[in-house]
């Protein structure tokens, strides 16, 4: 297949591209930087359209000649000055990519969604059949609005497929993903709080787009949830692969929630992008379990073990020098 990946120089889209190449599939990359992604993928560079999702022209240009289509982009931001962009860019680029291959009569089209676009902290559990969620950022919002807008495709019966990652970690990130910032975080110090926090290696994310885009499977949704972990496994974990006695810090939940609201608050005055906010605290302190079942089934996906792909996250970022050699421990010696 010929299949165009957007956001190919993110994290999720970078590891999806390499593992289609590697299953001998041609990959086409929709980017706004033809040197960023010469940089990232070096002699492995695919083929390539500059352009930006909004572009509808140029979107339907680099889709023409594709037999499916991969959508990782999106704009990330909590800063309330990018509410409005964030929104209009996310949607915007949806109805763009996957309407427009709806439309063109792509066969296999998968967008890559997440947690917040189901997130519901009253579930027991969320699954492929949760219902969409009701964030209230502009980041989550635009991913409710996406995932209404994609699943009526669906209904329609486009050959349209939804995944949902939880929080994504592995090796070679391009940039610094929230999830890396948080491990990096809890190397200072770990709260020892209600609720927790799923992880997945991109490498499984990328193994399941492949896997959605070759088999033989009806149009649907799958989570990617990977491993639960709660705040205090997760820093004896964090112990064990740095040999070191990481701090812990008992904290109520209601705490962390009122921090976050306050944060919320004052951000506007303050000016920074910071993931610290009420929402992101009901998140961790209300977390709800992503089911896997369904793409461990159709999908034939084995999760790696939680603490490999932790391993290999810390050691990825200190090669690149963002983890700190002291806060590293027994990990520099393994480089």
């Amino acid at each position: 297949m010929r299949i165009l990946v957007t956001g190919g120089t993110g994290f999720i889209g970078y590891h999806t591209a390499l593992q289609l190449m590697e299953a001998g599939h041609k990959v086409r990359l929709l980017v706004r930087n033809e040197d960023k992604a010469r940089q990232l993928y070096g002699d492995d560079l695919p083929e390539w359209a500059v352009c930006d999702i909004a572009d509808e022209a140029g979107v339907r240009k680099a889709l023409r000649g594709c037999d499916g289509v991969i959508h990782t982009a999106a704009m990330v931001s909590i800063d309330r000055k990018d509410a409005d962009l964030v929104f209009e860019t996310n949607m915007g680029g949806t109805r763009n990519v996957i309407g427009q291959a709806v439309d063109m009569g792509l066969s296999k089209i998968l967008h890559l969604s997440s947690i917040t676009a189901i997130y519901n902290e009253k579930a027991k559990i969320l699954n492929e059949n949760s219902p969409p969620g009701t964030a209230k950022n502009a980041y989550g919002r635009s991913k409710v609005a996406c995932e209404k807008y994609v699943r009526e495709l669906q209904e329609e019966g486009a050959p349209v497929y939804i995944s949902y990652p939880a929080s994504v970690i592995g090796p070679d990130d391009p940039g610094m993903t929230e999830p890396h910032a948080g491990l990096l975080g809890n190397l200072y110090a770990t709260f020892i709080m209600p609720g927790g926090n799923q992880w997945v290696d991109v490498r499984d994310v990328a193994q399941a787009h492949v896997a959605i885009m070759e088999d033989d499977l009806e149009p649907g949704r799958y989570c990617l949830g990977g491993h639960f972990l709660s705040w205090r496994q997760l820093g004896k974990v964090l112990n064990r692969i740095t040999g070191r006695p990481l701090p812990t810090v008992p904290v109520l939940g209601i705490t962390m929630r009122t921090l976050g609201r306050i944060v919320d608050t004052i951000q506007p005055i303050l000016g920074a992008d910071t993931p610290f906010t009420y929402e992101a605290m009901v998140y961790a302190t209300r977390w709800v379990n992503l089911d896997n079942s369904k793409a461990e089934e159709e999908l034939g996906i084995t999760f790696r073990p939680v603490e490999e792909s932790i391993r290999d996250a810390l050691l990825s970022l200190l090669e690149r020098g963002e983890l700190k050699e002291k806060l590293a421990g027994d990990l520099v010696d393994t480089l």
